[in-house]
């Protein structure tokens, strides 16, 4: 099939290379030509695992093409994806000015059938307007030609977002109707060999799906976070908590993991856009609204933690902090934990050293950007040297097993804050560290 996906950051550049990957011909479009360029010398703005091998592969056999010129993605290709970014508003809605540029752009040029899919993360009631935007450009030419808008909500994890969409263990589509559903149904199946995952619905329930999902998962990392602070106040060890809870298969080991809270592109914005159209309807989200309160305050958990164990005035002292990005096998650091944490000590006086194995470029150019305070360095034991402590972050493989030996030396004080409870805090104690987890 010929496909054009508008937008080429994390979920259309994914999407993209893994259609051509089934053999399908594919142009992905941005309006940044210097993002263009460097990714038609092979140059990916992202890390994921697995993306760079993907892209320079087909991009060599031709079936994956980037361009600026959506006029002409738009007349070449019968399925255009839109997957541009919905950043969120003040009041916490999605605004949708991208997505409905790129549905006038859509009826400006399609020259023929198209099937339009909002692969972006958008309100319910998007594909309405989706639809009236490009309505409203066919009318202006005086064109008669059909288009289906259809909702395709994207499930990808950071950190594994090749293996989830190559092998989705659900495919939602949301259409009114069967002819788009049957060509939805043609793309994805090779992408479902072994068993049938398709899920069709309407379009209103697709949209919901996405956000209802997000909410589930976000839901389940609060409630735990706000165990752990409950178990810490009753003199309990929420990692005994969830091993008792999580043998119960109602309940499962997924998403209850306690830390210093969710971050990401997707958690945040989500809940909150969902809270809002919940609002606009005249409903009052309780849980959501709860569920974000609680993962605002986790954050600021290890920064509390530290201010107990050193007081309020950090001036003098120097953290080591491991891992920067909102989770591991990534370089993203949209609303990550990380990011609050340094904030708080930083504005105690502290100075903090930090590495993160892909994230170092994002904190330094763009989240903490132009802080003397912080200082960056490339490797988890340099970051060590004279500092009076360690905070763990991102739960990275490569700080899952350290020489612990190696870290007292380096130590100042070996004194080791966990925002993740990877390690026991018996074994800690005995290796001679002071050891801070959450809700223990």
């Amino acid at each position: 099939m010929k496909i054009s996906v508008i937008g080429t950051g994390y979920v259309g550049l994914v999407s993209g290379t893994c259609f051509a990957q089934m053999g399908n011909s594919v142009t992905c479009v941005d309006i940044d030509q210097n993002k263009i360029d460097k990714l038609s010398q092979g140059i990916i703005p992202i890390y994921e695992p697995g993306l760079e091998t993907m892209v320079l592969e087909n991009y060599a056999k031709g079936t994956l093409k980037f361009s600026v010129d959506i006029q002409y993605a738009i007349a070449s290709t019968t399925i255009s994806f839109i997957a541009v970014g919905t950043p969120m508003g003040e009041d916490g809605s999605a605004d949708l000015q991208y997505v409905l540029a790129v549905a006038k752009s859509i009826g400006q040029y399609m020259q023929h059938y198209m099937v339009v899919v909002d692969k972006s993360t958008v309100p319910v009631g998007t594909a309405e307007k989706v639809r009236a935007a490009i309505q409203a450009e066919l009318d202006a030419r005086g064109s008669d030609l059909t288009f289906d808008v259809v909702s395709n909500p994207e499930f990808l994890k950071e950190g594994a977002a090749i293996k989830d969409f190559m092998h989705p263990d659900r495919v939602v589509i949301g259409a009114d109707s069967d002819k788009a559903m049957q060509i939805m149904h043609d793309l994805y199946e090779p992408f479902m060999k072994n068993h049938d995952r398709f899920i069709g619905m309407d379009i209103k329930s697709a949209e919901m799906t996405k956000y209802a999902a997000n909410a589930m998962l976000a839901t389940k990392i609060s409630f735990m976070n706000e165990m752990a602070n409950i178990c810490e106040r009753v003199g309990a060890d929420i990692n005994k908590v969830r091993n008792g809870i999580g043998s119960d298969s109602r309940i499962g080991y997924s998403f209850i993991y306690p830390g210093c809270g969710y971050g990401g592109s997707c958690f945040p914005k989500d809940v909150q856009a969902l809270a809002k159209t919940a609002k606009d309807f005249g409903y009052t989200p309780r849980i959501l609204d709860a569920v974000e309160a609680v993962n605002y305050d986790q954050k600021h958990v290890i920064s509390q933690k530290v201010f107990n164990r050193f007081g309020q005035n950090l001036e003098g002292k120097t953290f080591a902090v491991w891992g920067l990005a909102f989770k591991p096998e990534t370089d993203d650091m949209r609303e990550a934990s990380s990011i609050t944490i340094i904030n708080d000590l930083i504005a105690a006086g502290a100075t903090i050293v930090a590495y993160d194995p892909k994230a170092r470029h994002e904190a330094e150019h763009f989240y903490l950007k132009g802080n003397s305070q912080v200082n960056y360095v490339d490797g988890k034991y340099e970051a060590l040297k004279d500092a009076d402590g360690v905070i763990l972050v991102t739960e990275w493989q490569e700080f899952r097993s350290p020489d612990f030996e190696e870290m007292k030396k380096l130590l100042k004080g070996a004194v080791f804050f966990d925002g993740r409870n990877q390690f026991n805090k018996e074994r800690m104690a005995e290796m001679g560290f002071e050891y801070f987890q959450i809700g223990v």
